[in-house]
């Protein structure tokens, strides 16, 4: 048997091993919750003329996303008394969502808004609050350089799939059943994570819990930069601050760009959605499988290259004019990269997290990676309104340039990051 069927034979078995079927149902219900939040519960307030400047200020519930490190050291400390550590908050926040999102089609969105308001930053903090338990999980089941690679993106693949729930399904709903039972056939979805919850195990401990909450919020910091030393810690850190950047800013406004070159809103929703999702998911896929073959470093220097690429599309399509071949071919190039760069970068983020200290270094470390897509979303409009589309595309591209230097310190092409498994519990 050739070396290309045995590296295959091998991808499959850890495909289909027991850990890449959790990371799948954990990406699932990770990505449920925010999904309902940001696509189904804005159309609902819309339809029910709720303002649109209300709407937009609806979207600051995803702070707790951003901010889910701050109470991170209080799970990664305390732990509840069944099913142990990880298992037992996973089950209390998951149930809690359910009866959060049922509840939901209780109010009217004319009359008690605040009511609304109120349950959906439950649910936001509910949501990130479990994204930090499952996180940590999935770091402490996920082993070798290639497990990290295929089982984070499952996690994340699973994560963009059950978008079509709230954004496919429950938009369908409308008009047939009521919104109370639209929001409860939502609800019912995260028992697929309960259902995870009951019937896996609890990781292995590498270390035991804190003994203070003090000790659990200096932990993750005290083993990062013992590891790492200052200068490599903060140049990682830069690293997964500025690695999107140039992705982030040039997608932030994908919607309004692609109304503003004459495509139809029938255009933007059967292309332009499509040849965003798919394209996303394949490459992930593909690079899950280059990643267990060239490794984490390489396949960041080669999805970066790629992701820097295929922003020219946007340049393109700018003065290509309102042509749907060309909507499709640039998206779905666009969206390969944006694929196969997270792939890599996840993949990163979770072999930079000790097992040590994992929930609160997972949180810190996905935050960071967040900062793009907050700060795009903050000020690529003014960007637009001052240099126009072509311009703020070649910016895009010259934005994801620093990542791409930095990889010189944080990830040679020929050498592995440290790693800090075999290290004492600091004190």
């Amino acid at each position: 048997m050739t070396d290309f069927a045995n590296q295959e034979r091998t991808f499959l078995q850890q495909v289909l091993n027991q850990r890449m079927l959790i990371c799948l149902c954990t990406g699932f219900a990770s990505g449920l919750p925010l999904y309902i939040l940001f696509q189904l519960i804005p159309a609902w307030l819309r339809l029910e003329d709720v303002s649109l400047t209300a709407i937009g200020f609806f979207n600051a519930i995803q702070l707790p996303y951003v901010l889910k490190f701050l109470w991170a050291p209080l799970l990664e400390r305390y732990s509840l008394p069944f099913l142990g550590r990880r298992r037992g908050w996973m089950l209390v926040i998951q149930v809690s969502l359910i009866f959060a999102i049922a509840a939901l089609g209780w109010w009217k969105p004319s009359t008690e808004l605040q009511a609304i308001v109120l349950v959906s930053i439950f649910i936001a903090i509910a949501s990130a609050t479990q994204d930090v338990v499952l996180d940590a999980y999935r770091r402490e089941i996920l082993e070798t350089e290639g497990e990290l690679a295929l089982g984070n993106n499952l996690h994340v693949q699973a994560y963009r799939i059950s978008s079509l729930i709230p954004g496919s399904l429950g938009l369908f709903l409308i008009g047939v059943v009521d919104w109370h039972t639209n929001f409860v056939v939502m609800a019912a979805f995260m028992l697929v994570g309960v259902g995870l919850t009951l019937v896996i195990r609890e990781p292995a401990l590498v270390a035991p819990p804190p003994g203070t909450l003090r000790d659990a919020v200096r932990l993750p910091f005290v083993e990062f930069f013992q590891r790492r030393k200052l200068a490599p810690a903060l140049a990682v850190l830069a690293f997964m601050v500025f690695y999107k950047l140039g992705d982030s800013m040039a997608t932030a406004l994908a919607t309004p760009f692609y109304i503003e070159m004459q495509f139809t809103t029938t255009q933007i929703a059967v292309i332009a959605k499509n040849a965003a999702l798919w394209p996303s998911i394949i490459g992930g896929l593909i690079g899950a499988l280059v990643i267990i073959r060239i490794g984490i470093n390489r396949a960041l220097w080669i999805f970066g290259a790629i992701q820097i690429g295929t922003i020219f599309g946007f340049v393109w399509l700018s003065g290509a004019g309102p042509d749907p071949m060309i909507l499709a071919i640039v998206i779905a190039g666009e969206y390969l990269g944006v694929g196969l760069g997270t792939a890599a970068s996840v993949a990163f983020i979770a072999r930079e997290t000790s097992r040590l200290a994992v929930a609160t270094q997972f949180a810190i470390f996905t935050a960071l990676a967040s900062l793009p897509r907050v700060v795009a979303s903050s000020f690529s409009g003014l960007i637009v309104d001052t240099i126009d589309w072509t311009n703020f595309f070649y910016l895009s591209a010259l934005l994801a340039v620093p990542g791409m230097v930095l990889l010189y310190w944080v990830a040679p092409w020929n050498d592995s990051a440290p790693q800090s498994e075999n290290l004492d519990h600091p004190q």
